[in-house]
């Protein structure tokens, strides 16, 4: 795998964990182990058989959780501390016999990236939870599911491709925490000048 088509998978490898980190390991994992796609650097140790089980029992619980509101914005804020960190080490991986700078230079940007698409993920499904309705979270998380699947692929055997596609979800991804960021100001700002009103009605002022 030449320089360019490292730099896609490792970035989209990175991009994804923030959505979904088991799925997508266990997708590259039985790619490499069956000889479909070589993974560059050590990114080979995905298709080892521990790393294939551990992934897809938790790819298999991660599915479940997805699928009940309540659980699932539990499960997204404790993964904040996991999908963060694993985009970076699987981008800095991809690069392991590389020069330490471009490694760091990975790390950095694999880790910016999760960030960002876990920040994405994570914001959009607590607004989606917040409906009292459970179909359209459940209709999100297949969502997730079927692109990750796709992406995961696409990162495989179009890396240089799915670099231009990282680089849009991401300023994407931006756009949408920051119309939510704002949404949720507001919400903020309503709510506690209903809160004060309330407060001089009961308790008016001499």
């Amino acid at each position: 795998m030449d320089w360019l088509a490292t730099w896609g998978l490792a970035m989209g490898a990175a991009w994804l964990s923030g959505i979904r980190l088991y799925a997508s390991v266990l997708t590259f994992g039985l790619l490499q182990r069956f000889g479909f796609a070589h993974l560059p650097g050590e990114l080979r140790i995905l298709g080892e058989w521990w790393v294939l089980a551990a992934a897809g029992l938790l790819c298999l619980i991660e599915l479940v959780a997805d699928k009940i509101p309540a659980i699932d914005s539990a499960w997204d804020a404790v993964h904040t501390f996991i999908r963060i960190p694993a985009g970076a080490v699987l981008a800095a991986a991809a690069f392991w016999q590389f020069d330490d700078r471009v490694r760091v230079l990975a790390f950095l940007l694999g880790g910016g990236l999760a960030l960002t698409s876990h920040g994405t993920k994570a914001t959009t499904r607590l607004a989606v939870n917040a409906s009292p309705e459970p179909f359209s979270n459940i209709a999100l998380s297949l969502l997730e599911d079927a692109a990750s699947a796709g992406l995961s692929l696409l990162a495989a055997f179009h890396p240089v491709v799915m670099l231009v596609v990282v680089a849009v979800l991401a300023l994407i991804g931006i756009l949408i925490i920051r119309k939510l960021a704002r949404g949720f100001r507001s919400l903020v700002r309503r709510c506690v000048g209903q809160a004060v009103s309330l407060r001089r009605v009961v308790n008016p002022p001499d």
